[in-house]
């Protein structure tokens, strides 16, 4: 079964279950500054989830494409992958734990036609401290299904110390099955919500846990250990309870998150627990073996560089062929974009790779494989192989005079800025050839250039959820009108290529290759006060997407939406100011926005320019 059936058998059996298909969000989140991209199908349906309704329903399924940058340093073991694809279904205050988990039950076993004996849950163990007791109800209802197979399913606690103990079903405590968007119970704030979530574990079998110097070899094997034997592949989240300043109170309205990578539930249905060596991969393997003359598993060594490869350039294709333009830079997705390219580039030369300009051959196959499921990639194709050639060929001119610098002791930050290094791939480099290198001297400079260091974006990077303040409600709104004006202004082919909202500032991107003029940033700047000095009611409908652009809506993120989306329209008797496809949080007047002031207009890459924004005191 290849993974595309996989993928199409499950939208259709939760479709078959009232669920609506909705399409893949963009890798790059909107309007969430704490994550660089998106990293879950979670990720885009937080509003959703935390009461907003999506006009698509109740019940939603979708395919969606993530990548996760805290992953890039697991690349080259048999599971880790930086993008990946996430099954997801959602109820949003409909059904509940009983049918996800018949549900689930039944499209592994008689969709997927895995074994149930090799299956097996993880469930909440239970805290006192938050006087939540242990998931027994989420034990109960997988009890029955695999009763209806004949499997006796036993319960076993603290697996961590005494391993399998021929049971079925385990209890772990909350860092392994607790959801929240801040991680623990003891991390959320008041006003959160969370709850149990249940894996499951598809098993490879007792001989996976094999190697004789492996640091498992004395330790008790269970499903959420990291023998090899186990592979997660997949996580029901029960969104049951809220945070409130007496303690955790059950939720008004109950929600089903469920997400599985597509990549791993294919290694379980090809029962290999390498996803590299599925069919996802098949097309890039084999390019890479026609390039470097050796085979995947040839040796470790290979192996492990053929895995880096093929995944960072997977990804790369992924960020750069999105809708939003991401290229290869110093900065936020771009300074991911590059590092993933000079990885791929460096374990390309190492596996002897001679031939310059091929890691655009290594794209072209990626497009081919996605672009019946994601037609962005065609539609962008040039593009990505014209910056995959533009980086390759700048980073091949200047890895043997950087190595050289490297060797001659010259200070990281020099690398960085000069030759284009990550921080990353110098700590790697330097690890190889015993030379040690002062990695908090580089912090500190690099935070005094106000650049990105690796400190500093490893909290970023870990993902997180939009801010839904009041002040980045107001400057949501205003991107709206932003957006309107700039289009008024430039010309209707310019459209939004991404956004940021903290608190304090609106950082807007939009494609259009000159830059602006004082003049026209003043005329933007008019318009929208304009709007807002008007103090316009802001009108929300909810219509079919058709509708929506045959009316001439301007929508960045509509493939999120589904058959029907939301319209904002901010207009007067006189004139429309935005009339917009959207799933964000909205004022519901323009005078509560406040002075409008563009505070820095500049380029954000190629093709695409960028504002910075504030909004002064509130008039209404």
């Amino acid at each position: 079964m290849k993974a595309k059936e996989i993928r199409g058998k499950y939208l259709r059996f939760f479709e078959s279950k009232g669920h609506t298909i909705i399409s893949s969000a963009s890798i790059m989140p909107e309007n969430d500054p704490s994550t660089l991209f998106t990293g879950s199908g979670m990720q885009p349906m937080v509003p959703y989830l935390l009461g907003e309704e999506h006009p698509a329903g109740t019940r939603l399924t979708d395919s969606q494409k993530s990548f996760r940058a805290g992953d890039i340093e697991d690349i080259g073991d048999n599971r880790h992958t930086t993008f990946f694809e996430m099954l997801g279904n959602w109820s949003l205050g409909d059904y509940f734990k009983k049918e996800q988990i018949k549900w689930m039950f039944e499209f592994l076993t008689e969709e997927l036609k895995l074994d149930p004996k090799r299956i097996y849950v993880s469930v909440f163990r239970g805290d006192k401290k938050i006087d939540i007791s242990r998931d027994d109800e989420a034990v109960g209802f997988w009890q029955e299904q695999f009763k209806n197979v004949g499997i006796d399913a036993q319960t076993v606690d603290n697996a961590e110390k005494k391993g399998m103990q021929e049971g079925r079903i385990f209890y772990y405590d909350e860092k392994e099955n607790w959801w929240s968007r801040s991680g623990t119970p003891d991390n959320m704030p008041v006003g959160e919500p969370g709850g149990p979530d249940s894996e499951m574990f598809w098993d490879f079998g007792a001989d996976l846990k094999i190697h004789e110097n492996s640091p498992y070899r004395n330790q008790p094997c269970h499903p959420a250990c990291d023998c090899g034997r186990f592979l997660e592949i997949g996580n029901n989240v029960f969104m049951e309870y809220i945070k409130t300043e007496s303690g955790f109170q059950p939720l008004e309205k109950k929600n089903i998150d469920f997400g599985g990578g597509l990549e791993r539930l294919a290694a379980a249905v090809l029962d290999n627990p390498d996803v590299f060596m599925g069919d996802l991969f098949e097309e890039i393997r084999l390019k890479l073996e026609e390039l470097s003359g050796k085979k995947y598993n040839e040796s470790d060594e290979v192996t492990n560089s053929f895995r880096i490869v093929m995944d960072h350039l997977r990804g790369a294709t992924f960020i750069i062929g999105d809708n939003k333009g991401v290229v290869p830079s110093n900065t936020d997705q771009g300074y991911i974009v590059r590092r993933l390219i000079r990885r791929a580039v460096r374990y390309g030369k190492q596996l002897g790779i001679e031939k310059n300009n091929w890691t655009k051959e290594i794209a072209e196959v990626v497009i081919n494989k996605y672009k019946d499921i994601y037609s962005e990639l065609e539609e962008n194709k040039s593009f990505i192989l014209e910056q995959l050639d533009k980086e390759e060929n700048q980073f091949s001119k200047t890895l043997e005079k950087g190595l050289r610098e490297l060797e001659k002791g010259t200070d990281p930050f020099v690398l960085f800025t000069t030759y284009g290094f990550p921080i990353e791939m110098t700590q790697e480099l330097a690890e190889e050839k015993g030379i040690k290198i002062n990695i908090k001297d580089f912090e500190k400079k690099m935070k005094e250039h106000q650049e990105l260091s690796r400190t500093a974006s490893a909290g970023k990077f870990k993902g997180g959820l939009a801010d839904h303040s009041e002040e980045t409600t107001r400057l949501h709104t205003a991107a709206h009108l932003l957006l309107a004006a700039l289009r008024k202004v430039l010309g209707n082919d310019v459209q939004q290529k991404g956004s940021n909202i903290t608190a304090e500032r609106l950082r807007f991107d939009f494609s259009y290759d000159e830059k602006m003029t004082d003049e026209q940033k003043l005329e933007v700047e008019n318009l929208v006060n304009e709007a807002i000095q008007k103090d316009i009611r802001i009108i929300c409908e909810e219509v079919p997407l058709s509708e929506a652009k045959e009316a001439g809506a301007v929508g960045a993120f509509e493939s999120k939406y589904g058959e029907r989306v939301k319209v904002y329209k901010i207009a007067d008797e006189e004139k429309t100011f935005s009339y917009e496809i959207c799933g964000g949080p909205h004022t519901e007047r323009t005078g509560e926005l406040g002075q409008f002031k563009i505070t820095k207009e500049e380029s954000s890459s190629a093709g695409v320019r960028r504002i910075k924004a504030t909004l002064g005191i509130r008039i209404g």
